[in-house]
C-alpha cells in the first residue's frame, strides 16, 4: 500500500524520528521514496509494527518501520540499510 501523507517530528527534536532517521544516516527523501511506493510490507519481529521494504530513488534498499496513522498517514520510528 502506498501512504500519501508522512508524519515527521520537528528537525529540532533530539528525541524524535527525523532525528533518528538521521542517526541511521538516512535521509527524509529515502523514507518517503519507500513508504510512498513500497516493494513490500511485514511486520518487525522485535516491535510487531508494520515495516516496509523498498527502494530510493538511487537504487538503495531500505526497511522503514512505522506506525499507521489512519488509511492514508504514517508515521516512519525508524529506518535501516537492508544488507542483500
Amino acid at each position: 500500500m502506498a501512504f500519501l501523507q508522512i508524519v515527521s517530528d520537528l528537525e529540532g527534536d533530539s528525541n524524535g524520528n527525523v532525528q533518528h532517521i538521521r542517526r541511521r544516516r538516512l535521509t527524509r527523501e529515502e523514507i518517503e521514496d519507500v513508504l510512498i511506493n513500497p516493494d513490500g510490507e511485514e511486520f518487525s519481529h522485535s516491535s510487531n509494527q508494520p515495516i516496509a521494504f523498498g527502494h530510493t530513488r538511487h537504487g538503495e534498499l531500505i526497511a522503514v518501520v512505522f506506525e499507521q496513522i489512519d488509511e492514508d498517514t504514517v508515521y516512519p520510528i525508524t529506518a535501516f540499510r537492508v544488507e542483500d
